[in-house]
C-alpha cells in the first residue's frame, strides 16, 4: 500500500466522523476546522487554510493559490460547499496537484444527504493540466 493510500484512509475516516457528527448545511469553514481535528487526532501533519508559493520559471509568487488541507505534505484536500462537483472544481484540483508536486487530492462536500456522494478522489495527471492549458489559449 502507497503511503499516499494509507494517508486517504485515515482522511476518509476523519471525513464520515465529522459528518456523522455534525451531518450537513453548516459553513464550509466548521467542516474544514472540524476535519483538521479529526485528521491531527489520528496522528497525521495537517495545515490548514495553506497558502501556497506559485514558482513560474525564476519568478515565485509567495500566495500563488490557497488549500484548506495539506496533509503530510501528500495528499490535498479542498472542502466545497454546494450542489455538485463541476468540471472547474476537478480542473482546479489538477492544477494543485501539478503545482504542489503533491500526487492524490480530495474535493470534499459536506453538504449532501450522503457523504460518499460527496467525495472525490482525484489522482495527479499532469498530461490534462497542459492540454486544459493548451486549450484555453
Amino acid at each position: 500500500m502507497t503511503v499516499e493510500n494509507k494517508i486517504s484512509e485515515l482522511v476518509l475516516q476523519a471525513a464520515f466522523r465529522v459528518y456523522r457528527a455534525l451531518g450537513p448545511g453548516l459553513v464550509t469553514q466548521a467542516y474544514v476546522e472540524c476535519l483538521t481535528y479529526e485528521i491531527k487526532k489520528v496522528g497525521l501533519e495537517v495545515d490548514s487554510q495553506k497558502n501556497m508559493p506559485l514558482v513560474y520559471g525564476d519568478l515565485k509568487i509567495d500566495l500563488g493559490y490557497s488549500i484548506d488541507l495539506l496533509v503530510e505534505k501528500r495528499v490535498l484536500i479542498q472542502v466545497k460547499h454546494g450542489e455538485n462537483f463541476n468540471a472547474l472544481d476537478m480542473a482546479k484540483m489538477q492544477t494543485y496537484l501539478k503545482l504542489s508536486g503533491c500526487k492524490l487530492g480530495f474535493l470534499m462536500n459536506f453538504n449532501v444527504r450522503s457523504l460518499k456522494n460527496g467525495i472525490r478522489r482525484i489522482m495527479a495527471d499532469h498530461q490534462i493540466v497542459r492540454e486544459q492549458i493548451k486549450t484555453a489559449i
